[in-house]
């Protein structure tokens, strides 16, 4: 017992004394693929920006506020997607195994199943009981709002210049968005990017009572990311070149590209939970469940989600012989700028197949509360020399609802030991997303 309740502290100290295997963060590393050349901004022209002696100041720089528009960049938008999706990552069920109560001094058991691998159902351990559980994730993340990960376009667009030095140099007013000319330049982007992660869990519930259950999540998580990005800049025309990455105006280099790659290990962010039993019958069992995430991983390397945000479930699971269901409703609060609360609901059942076998298939789903905090820039209207409209991703601004099925099994085994098997798959396009979420793990209930 006292080997199975050091093994997160073992756990926390040696993701405290690990280091990085890369010398920037993996934020950085994303940051890296909108730098073309010297400097540290994104999108700056180091080909245009060596030659101040040109109309308007230094054109290097104008196109960089199309690259930090509305709410922050197109970077935060990935970046806080990757660590709010890795924070959020569903950890196993709180009070897994068979569940007991006390009665006369003698255990008796209240499920009949194993019960289910994600979701939550009524029962709680039963006073004295510990289960520890260790699982071990693995997926690839594929799309974003349904484009694909290794495709997607971009569009930043030149900033509207104005102001009474270029209304006199061009002899017009510059407030329109066009003039002057080479405002009409644009510059499509393409990225790529393939990030893998894997998340080892720890997983500890004690039953203080037979009503009351605590328990804490440890997660070991670990990222990798090659991403290529490649840059193109498109002169609207006229006899001068303004824009370009390297070179002359009579010799322009008008395309760029990046790789980069890296990696992270560390440890995620950590979970607190308590579930208070309020009824339980031979036929039905209704459970409180909070579920408070602690910002301990790391937000730089997309271990973490860099804010606390917490959870308060509603639990009602039935029991029907060897059938019972399940549902989970409740509210998730983010804390921070670029997360937004979500409503929850879980709906499914578990149900003893034969002996030892418990199959567990749910619905999991998270609906946004009010409009997204991650905004993709709006497209860009122009209205000189003609009236047009670019846009500027195909990233679609919809909102971020996660609709997810997930089918598994347990399988227990001799001397309280259960082994588990899951996988999940998405059933919409909203956020950030993998195409199967592998699960396999061990619990063990005494």
């Amino acid at each position: 017992m006292r080997r199975l309740l050091s093994f997160p502290i073992i756990l926390a100290a040696c993701a405290t004394l690990s280091t990085p295997l890369h010398a920037q963060g993996l934020r950085d590393d994303i940051n890296q693929l909108f730098i073309f050349g010297n400097g540290d901004d994104p999108l700056f022209l180091g080909g245009s920006g060596s030659n101040p002696s040109q109309a308007i100041a230094i054109h290097g720089a104008h196109f960089e506020p199309s690259a930090v528009s509305q709410n922050g960049t197109m970077i935060d938008f990935l970046t806080n997607a990757i660590g709010g999706n890795v924070a959020d990552f569903p950890f196993s069920a709180a009070s897994g195994g068979t569940t007991f109560k006390f009665e006369n001094g003698v255990p008796v058991a209240t499920s009949t199943s194993a019960g289910p691998v994600f979701a939550e159902r009524g029962q709680t351990l039963g006073r004295g009981r510990v289960l520890v559980g260790l699982s071990y994730d693995t997926f690839h993340y594929s799309s974003i709002r349904g484009v694909d990960l290794h495709n997607i376009n971009l569009v930043f667009t030149h900033q509207n210049v104005t102001g009474a030095k270029c209304d006199s140099i061009f002899g017009t007013s510059c407030t329109p968005m066009g003039v002057p000319s080479f405002e009409n330049d644009i510059m499509p982007f393409q990225l790529s990017l393939d990030i893998k992660t894997s998340v080892e869990s720890f997983v500890l519930t004690y039953g203080v009572s037979d009503r009351l259950d605590i328990g804490v999540a440890i997660p070991m998580v670990s990222t990798s990311l090659v991403g290529q990005s490649t840059a193109t800049i498109i002169p609207f025309g006229g006899d001068s070149v303004y824009h370009y990455f390297a070179g002359t105006p009579t010799n322009p280099v008008l395309s760029a590209s990046r790789f980069v790659q890296g990696s992270a290990t560390g440890i995620g962010d950590v979970a607190v939970r308590a579930k208070l039993n309020v009824h339980n019958s031979d036929r039905s069992s209704v459970a409180l469940l909070l579920d408070g995430r602690f910002p301990t991983g790391s937000q730089d390397d997309l271990l973490g989600a860099g804010k606390f945000s917490g959870r308060a479930l509603a639990v009602v699971s039935g029991s029907f012989g060897a059938f019972s269901p399940h549902a989970d409703v409740g509210y998730l609060r983010r804390a921070g700028n670029y997360r937004n609360d979500a409503i929850l609901a879980t709906f499914g059942f578990d149900h003893l197949m034969s002996t030892g076998v418990t199959l567990d298939a749910d619905m999991i789903a998270q609906f946004q509360v009010g409009n997204s905090k991650l905004l993709i820039p709006q497209s860009v209207t122009y209205t000189e020399p003609f009236q047009r409209t670019v846009n500027t991703s195909d990233i679609p601004n919809i909102r971020d609802d996660l609709i997810n099925g997930s089918l598994g099994a347990k399988f227990t085994l001799r001397g309280g030991l259960t082994a588990i098997a899951n996988v999940i798959v998405p059933l919409n396009r909203g956020g950030l997303r993998a195409n199967e979420l592998y699960t396999v793990g061990l619990e063990y209930g005494f």
